[in-house]
């Protein structure tokens, strides 16, 4: 059943029970009236008759009446009330006038009847019969009950004095056969009428609730459209009622949600970009030790997806049989943090962890775990060493180059004296002098090449918008584009992305690499460039769809003079490392043989370049 239908039900059985209720009380008052209106006529009869009958009796002292003998007294009395005209009439009208009155008698004080509406009942002892006010007291259902009930009759009785001393009482009796035919075509009206305010009750109800709730179904859509992310929600038809405000304030509710729902996708994309790409693992858990955050190198740590960590408990996720879950327990049973140490992973690898409980007035409200593969921190350790060799390694390449070179001009200059002096010699001699001077020739471009590349060079540091980079990139690789039948797509966020660095050579470095895209795609497909904001860094994604690089060769592909291509030189991708370690940027790669290669450059952006001159002076050469 519909929630609008058991609101309308609701709404509906309760106005009728309140109708109901008035409806009996209604009906009970009805009752009780003309119960009480019968009394009121048998008091008022009482009092009529009592008042005649005293000034009917004279003073018996006056008469012959011998006042000692009561028999005599009562005699003389009788004779008096039986013989006044006004009482006898009064007790002949009492039945025909009044028709809930049953009967009207007087009495004396042992209960003989002196006056009778049936003469014969005269000089009778009178039987006992109830006090009227029992049916006036009673409750409505037991008036009901006696009043319909088996016929009875009720007496109405007031006290009778003469000569000033009691002398007996007057009778009214009230029939509840009478009564009830009096009061039966009141009551039928008034059930009638309760019955038809009770149906006419449930009809407004129902229709009144039913277009009262109507609108719930307008606002039901709306809220529906809201939260399915429709934008064309709009309130014209809203007024200034309520209905009309609540129209409104949905719709800014909407508007508000929309604008959260984004900025929520958004923190959200840039989280899971974050987590995605750290090669540390993290985990993140709530005051109640469950995982709420998980990055993407835990399941190479733990060996377990990320979906199915999230939301357990770190009970559920280490186990105490091993010697790292039980130090991993005991931590947050004791809630002590770590520093760092390792331990062996489940999947058989050495793994670094540390762990932070984060507190707030003292309490700790989650942990933050942080699972680090030392290999890999004494891979980076050995690339530094490695870059400082390298360094050290290039000085020395240039003296040594520098040395080379000026022998190979001088053997040069006498190679080309030595043809001219032998111009007769025999064509086996010059075929040999010729490969002499090719080489030497040859030997002179690589040695050139190398000091080039060896050389410090002063870098012209600018303020550049990578984005103004990037278009001037993609317009000198147009015309090749063109020729391998690539199209170059671009994805390049609108804010700006302001660095610090040399304009030429940045153009260099990223003109390599987009050249590299294009010539790995010779059957031609798309040159995806983006580039956009992550963090403290311009991050700029150059992305193909060709044979990409075999697995064999990925590492040596930053090498100077290691290309893979058939007419490759092997200096360009080597020369926009150097390029990215001058601007103390990165580059990385992701490739997949037979679907393309994906480079990443990541560059500080000026403000964070700033802060790093604070520290340490700009290098203007390598």
């Amino acid at each position: 059943m519909r929630r609008k239908t058991k609101i309308v039900l609701a709404i509906t059985l309760l106005v009728a029970a309140l109708v109901t209720t008035y409806s009996y009380i209604y009906i009970a008052e009805v009752l009780r009236q003309r119960i009480t209106s019968a009394r009121d006529t048998a008091s008022y009869l009482t009092s009529q008759l009592a008042f005649l009958a005293t000034n009917a009796a004279p003073d018996v002292s006056s008469t012959k009446t011998d006042t000692g003998n009561p028999a005599a007294v009562r005699r003389a009395v009788a004779y008096y009330l039986g013989t006044d005209r006004d009482l006898n009439n009064m007790m002949q009208s009492v039945v025909s006038s009044w028709p809930m009155i049953y009967d009207a008698s007087i009495t004396d004080a042992n209960g003989r009847a002196i006056l009778d509406t049936d003469p014969t009942l005269v000089g009778k002892v009178l039987p006992q019969r109830p006090d009227f006010q029992i049916l006036q007291s009673a409750h409505f259902r037991k008036q009901l009950q006696l009043v319909y009930g088996s016929s009875a009759t009720y007496d109405v009785q007031i006290p009778l004095q003469l000569n000033g001393s009691p002398f007996g009482s007057v009778r009214v009796g009230v029939s509840t056969v009478f009564l009830k035919n009096e009061l039966t075509p009141r009551l039928q009206h008034a059930v009638a009428f309760s019955i038809l305010a009770i149906l006419l009750s449930l009809f407004i109800a129902a229709g009144l609730s039913h277009m009262a709730l109507g609108p719930l179904e307008h606002l039901s859509r709306t809220l529906d459209s809201v939260s399915g992310g429709d934008s064309s929600v709009t309130t014209q038809e809203s007024g200034h009622d309520e209905y009309g405000l609540v129209s409104l304030k949905i719709a800014h509710l909407g508007r508000q949600m929309r604008d959260a729902k984004e900025i929520f996708s958004a923190l959200k994309d840039n989280v899971d970009q974050i987590m995605a790409n750290l090669q540390d693992g993290l985990m993140l858990f709530t005051g109640d030790s469950r995982v709420v955050l998980v990055s993407a190198s835990v399941e190479r740590f733990l060996s377990r997806p990320r979906q199915e960590l999230l939301g357990r408990t770190v009970k559920e996720v280490f186990r105490p049989s091993s010697e790292f879950g039980a130090f991993i327990l005991e931590a947050f049973r004791s809630h002590a943090s770590i520093a760092q140490r390792e331990f062996g992973a489940p999947n058989g690898r050495r793994v670094a962890i540390s762990l932070d409980f984060i507190q707030e007035q003292g309490s700790p409200i989650g942990a933050l775990m942080t699972l680090r593969d030392p290999e890999s921190v004494r891979r980076i350790e050995n690339e530094i060493e490695m870059s400082r060799r390298m360094s050290a390694s290039g000085r020395l390449t240039r003296g040594v180059a520098h040395e080379v070179k000026n022998p190979i001009n001088a053997i040069v200059l006498h190679l080309q004296l030595l043809q001219t002096k032998l111009r007769e010699v025999d064509p086996d001699t010059r075929r040999h002098m010729n490969i002499i001077d090719s080489e030497i020739h040859r030997l002179d471009r690589v040695v050139q090449i190398l000091v080039d590349f060896t050389r410090p060079r002063d870098l012209h540091m600018e303020e550049l918008d990578v984005r103004h980079l990037l278009e001037d990139v993609i317009a000198l690789a147009a015309p090749d584009a063109e020729q391998h039948s690539v199209t170059i797509v671009q994805d390049i966020s609108v804010e700006p992305m302001v660095i610090k660095g040399d304009a030429d050579l940045m153009k260099q470095a990223i003109l390599n690499i987009v050249l590299n895209g294009i010539q790995a795609m010779p059957d031609g497909g798309s040159l995806s460039i983006a580039a956009h904001r992550q963090g403290d860094l311009v991050v700029a994604e150059i992305r193909d769809q060709g044979v990409g690089i075999p697995p064999e060769a990925q590492e040596k592909i930053f090498e100077l003079y290691f290309t893979t291509k058939k007419d490759g030189s092997g200096i360009g991708l080597a020369q926009a490392y150097q390029i990215l370690q001058w601007h103390y940027g990165t580059i990385e790669f992701e490739s997949v043989p037979g679907a393309g290669t994906t480079f990443r450059l990541g560059l500080p952006s000026i403000e964070v370049r700033s802060e790093a001159a604070k520290t340490e002076p700009e290098p203007t050469s390598v």
